[in-house]
């Protein structure tokens, strides 16, 4: 029945994949299998209104296998390792997958076991993370009885999912806290372990703007070292203190744990490396990695997987073809920022190019790096786009893999 290929993760990279690639190659080219431990697909671009009320935790949850053109065949079981020379996965319960084509796509996963104290007293009481559906609901609960005080945002390290949801986050909360005329009695502050609001100029400078504009405090290059619930205080690693009331945390992330049990397939981070133009293993040429396990200096981000899906599917053809890859991913990323009062604001960048003004896909579009509540229905409506057209595999038209040039003003930070 043709070439066998494994994904391993069914969430937003391994769905878009998989059904991408039965899309373009069909039953008889290819038969595919996805593989995940758990059922539950969350929309995790949700999880940043869950503690606001603007989002209901079981609007963000769907079946898995629901998700996958039905050619696919879904196995639901704990990976234990690759063994990359044998080219065989190991499942729990003694199955084994073997494959030609091996793609990576097991995401990201949160470690604030890492980060000394970070799970300890207070963890669940006055220290949250909202980058999971349960201490997203938890922190919903605490902000509805919150009457005023220190609430701090702490990025602990990079990288990170979706590296703008902090950001969103702090102004959400400014928003919020306005709503219940408590704004006065919060003093919000937001820590990143980076030199200024994010890592490119001319955007640091627009969002570092926008939190002095709400007043926010920003607390630059604090790398999380020790959190202390009890005593209400994060420490960094040069022992700096942020005193808090709420601390809502962006633990460390890690690649999958099979990954580290998988010789020569991950990094110290157990992220997968790979070409970050063509997305193919430098040592094992059947492996591919997409989305967040990838090691790509790109943003771990839904777009970002969905752009390198393009690459991905025609590489992985080309590849069992036994014809040259492209090298044409050019780490194109764009993401809505929430910022509060029915506005957002869109950035688009590459490798290459940071997020500029301008206008997007083009010089009439929506504007880029500017507040705007034609964003802000974007943001809202990508939910919708993410159910029916991006996990499906279809293409939005007139928006490719590569990031579009026109519309862009460069300016100087």
């Amino acid at each position: 029945m043709g070439k066998h290929i494994v994904i391993l993760g069914c969430g937003t990279a391994g769905t878009m994949a998989a059904n991408r690639l039965q899309h373009t190659y069909g039953e008889r080219d290819f038969r595919i299998t996805v593989v995940d431990q758990d059922g539950d697909h969350v929309y995790q671009p949700g999880l940043l209104f869950v503690p606001f009320g603007l989002a209901q935790p079981h609007h963000l949850v769907r079946s898995r296998p629901q998700q996958l053109n039905t050619a696919c065949d879904y196995k639901q079981a704990r990976i234990e390792r690759v063994d990359l020379n044998e080219r065989t996965v190991h499942l729990a319960g003694r199955i084994r997958l073997s494959y030609d084509v091996l793609v990576v796509a097991t995401g990201a996963r949160l470690l604030p076991e890492e980060t000394e104290g970070l799970t300890g007293p207070g963890w669940g009481e006055n220290v949250f993370t909202f980058y999971d559906l349960p201490g997203a609901v938890g922190l919903h609960h605490v902000l509805e009885r919150f009457t005023g005080g220190r609430v701090v945002i702490d990025v602990a390290d990079l990288p990170l999912k979706c590296p703008v949801a902090p950001l969103e986050f702090a102004f959400l909360a400014d928003w919020y806290f306005q709503r219940c005329g408590i704004r006065d009695k919060v003093e919000l502050t937001y820590a990143t372990p980076l030199d200024a609001a994010f890592t490119k100029p001319v955007a640091a400078k627009a969002l570092g703007g926008l939190l002095a504009d709400k007043g926010i405090e920003l607390v630059t290059e604090f790398t999380l070292g020790e959190v202390d619930g009890p005593g209400g205080r994060l420490v960094s690693y040069d022992e700096r203190e942020l005193p808090f009331d709420l601390a809502v945390v962006v633990p460390l992330h890690g690649g999958a744990e099979y990954v580290g049990r998988s010789e020569g397939l991950g990094d110290e981070l157990d992220f997968v490396p790979v070409d970050p133009h063509t997305l193919q293993h430098p040592d094992h040429p059947e492996v591919f990695a997409i989305g967040d396990a990838a090691g790509l200096p790109a943003s771990k981000a839904g777009s970002v997987a969905h752009f390198e899906g393009e690459v991905l599917v025609h590489n992985i053809g080309r590849h069992l073809a036994g014809q040259p890859l492209d090298a044409t991913f050019d780490g194109h990323t764009n993401c809505f920022v929430e910022t509060g009062f029915h506005k957002a604001l869109l950035i688009d960048f590459n490798y290459e190019t940071e997020p500029l003004p301008g206008h997007f896909p083009g010089p009439v579009g929506l504007p880029l790096l500017k507040e705007s509540h034609a964003a802000h229905l974007g943001k809202l409506a990508f939910e919708w786009l993410y159910w029916h057209s991006l996990l499906p595999g279809r293409e939005i038209p007139g928006i490719g893999s590569a990031m579009p040039e026109h519309g862009k003003h460069h300016v100087h930070a």
